[in-house]
Order: structure tokens, then C-alpha cells, then sequence
């Protein structure tokens, strides 16, 4: 259960020692113990000793205050992430998605702050940018196209942060006691009516679950195709090549058809020219 707000209060600040940084600190500190969810502007200045209008000289609202906390999560979450090198994309840029799923497993206020609230500030919006055009020109060094750089990460990312947010909302709603577990906990699978995954289920394999195995292996998926993506010609070029190996093929095609046009042709000349000269040979006589 998510733990309520304590009633405690910090001893009073002096006027002025209060400073942005404080507040962020001690917003995080709160929004540890009693959820995001529940923070609020009023509990935090309880907890921080001060009254409410206080904050509000730096946080004008709540949304404010998120976002410079988003910020911060960011910053946390760039400092974690592994760098992916060009020269081992591939174990760097697996390393790099198994610490994002990680970092956010391990740290719900940044799950909650980055992937489930989603809005991000301008400077957050930009630093998340640069991160991925620096991943993006990694693998395009590597030698991939920009469109399948582009589409590889995205796949990561997705991937990555699709399983985290499953897991993130699952543990939430336990916390809260909405719900008891999440549906792929309630599938009816029994030996008589869904053996397959019954089979499966018993060797430790579940369908739809956002556990490790599951992750490790919608991971090596992508990056399989990735490997096969950088083998294969580039797709402009191989469409020039597929056009001219059809190219030969066509005129082959044609070169009867040609033929038989200019036989009809000549037969039809011929019959045409005979009655003349019989009129001709007939005015003679």
C-alpha cells in the first residue's frame, strides 16, 4: 500500500534559506514516501518546514514543479544510460536498453516522471533529442541507413519502455488495491483447453508477462534484424538492381511480339498489292 502523508512537521526555516534546489530535494524525498500521485504543494511545505506560499514564489503550480523534477530525472536517467559505440553497436546498444529497463525498474519516481507522466519541458524535450541523435548517428556509422537507425532505436525504446510501464502499472495498482494483478495473471490455460501454453507455462514461459525472459527476448528479435539490416544492400540500390535484372527480361518479351507485328504487316501488304497488279494486267489485255 502506498504510504500515506506524514503529519510531522520539519522545524520552521529562517526567511530566505529556502532555495529551488531544497524544494527539489525535498520533493523527491515526499514523492518517495507517498507516491507522485499524492504529492501536493500544501504537504510539501509541511514538509519542508515552510508555508505553502513560499514555494510558490519558484513553482508557480504543481505542473511547474513536475517539470523541474522531470528534469532533474532526466539528467539522472542520460548519467545512467551506457554510451552506444559504432564499432560494438550491437552488446553496446543491448547494454544500453537493459540499464534503461533497469534504471526505471529500480527508481519508480523516474518511471512515473519520464515515461507515465510524459510531459516534458523544453530543455528536457531538447536533451532527450540530442540523446537519441547521438544513437542514431552510432548506428548510421555502424552501417545502417538513417531509416533503419531510426526505426532499430525507436524498436528499442518502445520495447524497452513498453515492458517498464507494464511493470510499473502493475505494481501500482497493488499498491493501491484497485486491482489484484494484471490480466495475463488471469488467463484460463489448463492442460485440456490450452495445451501449448500450459506446456509452456510449466517451463516457466509467460505470454504477454513484461518479465526477463520476455524482455531478453523481444531483444534479441530486434537486433537480429538489426544485424541482417546492415548485411543488406541499401534499398535504393536494390531496387535498381531488381529493375534492371526485369529490364533484359521485358525486351525479350517484346522482341517476338515485334516480329509477329511486322510478319502481319508484310502479309498484309502482299495481299493488297495482288489485286492490283491483276486490274493492271486486265487494262493491258
Amino acid at each position: 500500500m502506498t504510504k500515506r502523508a506524514t503529519t510531522d512537521r520539519r522545524p520552521r526555516r529562517e526567511r530566505g534559506s529556502l532555495n529551488p534546489d531544497d524544494i527539489l530535494d525535498r520533493a523527491f524525498e515526499l514523492a518517495e514516501e507517498i507516491s507522485l500521485d499524492n504529492l501536493s504543494m500544501p504537504l510539501l511545505g509541511k514538509h519542508l518546514g515552510v508555508g505553502v506560499t513560499s514555494i510558490y514564489w519558484y513553482f508557480r503550480k504543481k505542473d511547474e514543479l513536475l517539470n523541474a523534477m522531470t528534469d532533474r530525472a532526466l539528467q539522472q536517467y542520460e548519467n545512467a544510460a551506457p554510451f552506444i559505440e559504432t564499432d560494438d553497436w550491437q552488446d553496446t546498444l543491448r547494454n544500453h536498453a537493459r540499464t534503461m529497463r533497469k534504471t526505471f525498474l529500480s527508481n519508480p519516481i523516474l518511471c512515473d516522471l519520464i515515461l507515465i507522466r510524459g510531459a516534458l519541458s523544453p530543455r528536457a524535450a531538447q536533451v532527450g533529442a540530442v540523446m537519441t541523435e547521438k544513437v542514431v548517428a552510432n548506428l548510421v556509422d555502424a552501417g545502417m541507413s538513417i531509416d533503419d537507425a531510426v526505426d532499430t532505436y525507436s524498436a528499442v525504446q518502445l520495447h524497452t519502455r513498453g515492458s517498464v510501464v507494464l511493470q510499473r502499472l502493475y505494481d501500482k495498482n497493488k499498491e493501491s488495491g484497485d486491482e489484484p494483478g494484471a490480466y495475463y495473471e488471469h488467463l484460463q490455460i489448463a492442460p485440456d483447453t490450452t495445451p501449448l501454453l500450459a506446456e509452456a507455462g510449466a517451463r516457466g514461459h509467460h505470454s504477454g508477462a513484461p518479465d526477463d525472459h520476455n524482455f531478453e527476448y523481444g531483444l534479441d528479435c530486434i537486433l537480429e534484424r538489426a544485424v541482417r539490416l546492415i548485411g543488406a544492400p541499401p534499398k535504393k540500390a536494390a531496387a535498381k538492381k531488381a529493375a534492371a535484372k526485369k529490364a533484359p527480361a521485358k525486351k525479350a518479351a517484346a522482341q517476338p511480339a515485334a516480329k509477329a507485328t511486322a510478319a502481319k504487316k508484310t502479309t498484309t501488304a502482299r495481299k493488297t498489292a495482288t489485286p492490283r497488279r491483276t486490274r493492271a494486267a486486265a487494262g493491258t489485255e
